[in-house]
């Protein structure tokens, strides 16, 4: 199906300063999503959407596609949104959000959000990958429950699911999923998530994608094999990164549990 890969990127991240345009390797960080994307083979467009000239300089060099969007945006979502009104992005039947400090994603990541939009069973889709109960402790990690159908009960930085009965140990640390912060959609149910009003779990937990849940816009979870490395968000995550790259570039070093989210 013909996909849209929205790559939003902004100045104004508090804990990482002009965060897209900080070297990774010696390139700006977007610049390196950029070259992630294009090394995984996906089979879709890509762009960059941004509110800062520089960072569209950057992506131009670098022989990539940036788009100017409003700098009134309050998520990368509404941004990716802007994007996908455009009429010259109208044909794709699918936009997928890469955030644009995430230079470590996999193509695994990016087929576990697509699959259950692209075969129509719901028209959001993410992913998520099994991981040690020891991140329940974490609210920098956000964790997410499924129904049996694959589908989003709910996403949380709280312990979820809570374990009761320590006899149920086993099967709870099999349920353990943290969540991965890749999104896909079919462009209506894009529109549809940002002309929603923030809901209230949205706010008190911080997390966007409980706009849709809380509206019953279902949003399928697929499962990667394997976790990709996390993102770059803090002073701490790009020392790491540019400490494993001249030895292994474009693999991930080893997060603190600071560093995931």
């Amino acid at each position: 199906m013909s996909t849209l890969i929205v790559i939003p990127a902004r100045l104004g991240s508090t804990r990482l300063p002009n965060k897209p345009l900080r070297t990774l390797g010696g390139l700006p960080l977007v610049v390196r999503v950029i070259e992630r994307i294009r090394s995984l083979a996906l089979d879709a467009e890509a762009v960059v959407a941004t509110d800062a000239p520089e960072v569209a300089d950057a992506v131009r060099a670098a022989g990539g596609t940036s788009v100017m969007t409003s700098d009134r945006h309050l998520s990368g979502t509404d941004r990716v949104a802007e994007v996908a009104r455009r009429p010259e992005f109208a044909g794709h039947e699918i936009i997928v959000n890469v955030q644009g400090d995430e230079p470590f994603i996999t193509a695994d990541a990016f087929r576990a959000a697509v699959d259950t939009v692209a075969r129509g069973l719901t028209p959001l889709g993410t992913a998520a990958v099994a991981d040690h109960p020891d991140i329940l402790a974490m609210p920098s990690v956000v964790k997410v429950v499924r129904d049996t159908s694959g589908r989003a009960l709910y996403f949380s930085r709280a312990p979820i699911p809570f374990l009761r009965d320590d006899s149920a140990r086993r099967t709870r640390d099999a349920l353990v999923l943290r969540h991965l912060g890749i999104y896909a959609y079919r462009p209506e149910a894009l529109q549809q998530w940002v002309s929603l009003p923030p809901a209230p779990l949205e706010v008190v937990e911080q997390l966007e994608q409980l706009r849709p849940v809380s509206a019953g816009i279902p949003i399928g979870v697929g499962i990667c094999a394997s976790a990709p490395g996390a993102g770059i968000d803090t002073e701490d995550d790009l020392r790491r990164a540019n400490a494993a790259w001249p030895s292994s570039p474009m693999i991930a070093p080893s997060p603190s549990p600071a560093g995931i989210h």
